[in-house]
Formats: C-alpha cells, sequence, structure tokens
C-alpha cells in the first residue's frame, strides 16, 4: 500500500505537555484541562488524576509501516462519527500534524467534550463535523484557518531541532486512547489508519483511563511496536486540574 497522500503539510509538534497543553487552551479547552507527562505505569502515586485520555508517542520503524500497510488492506474504511455512538474520528491528510490529530481526538471524546469552552473553535468543530462524513472532516481540518494558527504558534515553541521543511518526514507518531460516549469502552484513535480501533472493553465503573483497562491496553500497544527493547516511547495524559 502507498503511503498516505497528504494534501497539506505542517512542522511537527514537540512531545512536550506544556505545548500540549497550550495548543488544546487556544483551540478553546477549559483552563482546567491539562497534559502531563505519565512517568511509570507501575507506580499509582505518579499518575495524573483523573486521566481523562491518553496519547501514546512512539518510534515509526520499518516494522511498524509494513504493519500499519497490512492492516489498512485488510480493513475496510469506516466513518468513525458521533452518529455511531462511538467515537469521533479524524483521518490524517495533513503530514507531520499527528500531535495535531491527537490532541483533537483526546478532546472531542469521552469526559474532555465537558471542558470545552462555548462558541470556541473546539466547540464548532464538534458542532460542525459530528455529523460529517470522514471526508468531509478532514477537509474541515485542511480549511481551518483558526486551527492551523493555533497549530503553528504551538509548534514553533518547541526546543527541539526540526527540519524548516514541513514536507520531511518524522520518525514519531502520536496516537490517542479515549473513551467512547458511554464510558465503558477504549478506543485508538490514529488518523492514519482506516478508522477507530476498538483496544479494551468493559471498563469498571469510575475507572479512569489510567485504571487497569487503560495500562493494559497501551502496555500492550507498546510490546506491538516493540517497546520492550526501544526506549523511545512517552506518554501522555489528558487530566483535570481544578484549583483549589
Amino acid at each position: 500500500m502507498a503511503p498516505p497522500k497528504y494534501t497539506k503539510h505542517f512542522i511537527p509538534l514537540e512531545s512536550d505537555p506544556l505545548i500540549f497543553t497550550q495548543l488544546i487552551h487556544a483551540l478553546g479547552a477549559s483552563p482546567a484541562l491539562r497534559f502531563k507527562d505519565v512517568l511509570s505505569l507501575d507506580e499509582p502515586s505518579l499518575f495524573p488524576n483523573p486521566a481523562l485520555a491518553l496519547i501514546l508517542t512512539f518510534p515509526t520503524t520499518a516494522d511498524y509501516e509494513e504493519r500499519r500497510a497490512t492492516e489498512a488492506a485488510s480493513q475496510k474504511p469506516q466513518a468513525g462519527g458521533h452518529e455511531d455512538g462511538d467515537v469521533l474520528w479524524f483521518k490524517q491528510t495533513i503530514n507531520n500534524a499527528c500531535g495535531l490529530y491527537a490532541i483533537l481526538h483526546a478532546a472531542a471524546n469521552g469526559e474532555g467534550t465537558r471542558y470545552i469552552q462555548p462558541n470556541s473553535t473546539l466547540s464548532k468543530l464538534l458542532e460542525e463535523c459530528a455529523s460529517l462524513s470522514s471526508d468531509e472532516r478532514a477537509r474541515y481540518l485542511e480549511g481551518s484557518i483558526e486551527i492551523e494558527a493555533a497549530y503553528r504558534n504551538a509548534a514553533e515553541q518547541g526546543e527541539s531541532e526540526v527540519s524548516e521543511n514541513p514536507e520531511d518526514e518524522v520518525n514519531f507518531h502520536y496516537v490517542c486512547f479515549t473513551k467512547d460516549v458511554k464510558g465503558k469502552v477504549i478506543w485508538e484513535l490514529d488518523g492514519d489508519k482506516m478508522g477507530p480501533v476498538k483496544r479494551g472493553e468493559d471498563m469498571g465503573s469510575g475507572e479512569d483511563m489510567l485504571g487497569e483497562t487503560g495500562r493494559r491496553v497501551i502496555r500492550e500497544r507498546m510490546r506491538e511496536e516493540g517497546g520492550g527493547e526501544n526506549v523511545a516511547f512517552s506518554l501522555m495524559a489528558l487530566m483535570v486540574e481544578l484549583e483549589g
């Protein structure tokens, strides 16, 4: 299978929770929402809590590209829209913008939607994209001047050296994991796939994304991507941090 055909190209977003937080606020999330690094999957005292969504960063090795192509060849495209009662999914057609897609997936699904401010870029996104097809949603993101401006401002804050040419490929990828609207199923939302992928079911009452089910899903995905041998993985949680 040929690599995805991108219609636009952005510079990549640095894997920094401060930058991710800046962007989600610029798009219209409540100041109570913040991204925090998950430093361990084994020490509950270190978990950001409550975790509403998780963003996993991993290297895009040759094995990853081959596996993605095999999956795409065997899967049928899915709409991934709220009309299905599950999750809102965005097909990635903007190169190097997987960080943006991960943030949008985290904000537009599960409990994150409760913290979107009215009359914001995010509230407009949810309102206008919920009933669109996946191709229409992709074109919506491509054409959003507000989203592109907020993204560019955040991407320029990074300290890592990145190519000045947005068309250059990067060797890492962001993927979001979040609950469905009923809060019982974990979905993997990756714009480079053919649609949302169901990963974990029957979550316990009150269980957040760093509960037993969520940690199991993340460990399984890390093993699939060679995480037992490769340290170039990182995990962020979208959490609520209330004052006082």
